[in-house]
C-alpha cells in the first residue's frame, strides 16, 4: 500500500476536484467549469506521470473517465456524457508528457552523475 501512496494522493485529489470542486466554485459557468476541470485533470495527469513508476499510472486515464461519469448525473445533464472522453484523451495526453519529463529528469540526474 505505501508503494502507491504518491498515485492514491492523486487519485484521491482527482475524485476532490470531480465531486468537492464544483460544488464549492458556486455559479462560475458551465464553459468555465469545464475549463478547469480540464486545466486540474491535465496536471494531475503530468504529475502522476513524473513521479510514479509503477504501472498503476497507466489506469490513470480511464479511471478519470470512469470517474467522471456520476458526476454527470450528479451535476451536470446527460449531455455531458462526451466530455468522459475528452477527459479520457485528456489525462492520456498528460501522462505521456510526464512520462516524458520523467525519462529526460532521470537521463540529467544521470549525466550529472
Amino acid at each position: 500500500m505505501k508503494k502507491y501512496s504518491k498515485e492514491i494522493a492523486i487519485y484521491l485529489l482527482q475524485i476532490f476536484v470531480f465531486y468537492l470542486l464544483p460544488k464549492l466554485m458556486g455559479n462560475i459557468g458551465a464553459l468555465g467549469m469545464v475549463l478547469l476541470l480540464l486545466i486540474i485533470t491535465f496536471w494531475l495527469s503530468i504529475l502522476i506521470g513524473w513521479i510514479s513508476s509503477n504501472k498503476i499510472k497507466y489506469f490513470f486515464p480511464l479511471v478519470v473517465a470512469l470517474l467522471f461519469i456520476p458526476t454527470i448525473f450528479i451535476y451536470y445533464n446527460e449531455s455531458a456524457l462526451i466530455h468522459s472522453i475528452v477527459y479520457f484523451v485528456d489525462a492520456a495526453i498528460g501522462l505521456v508528457i510526464g512520462m516524458i519529463l520523467n525519462k529526460l529528469t532521470i537521463k540529467k540526474q544521470k549525466i550529472n552523475l
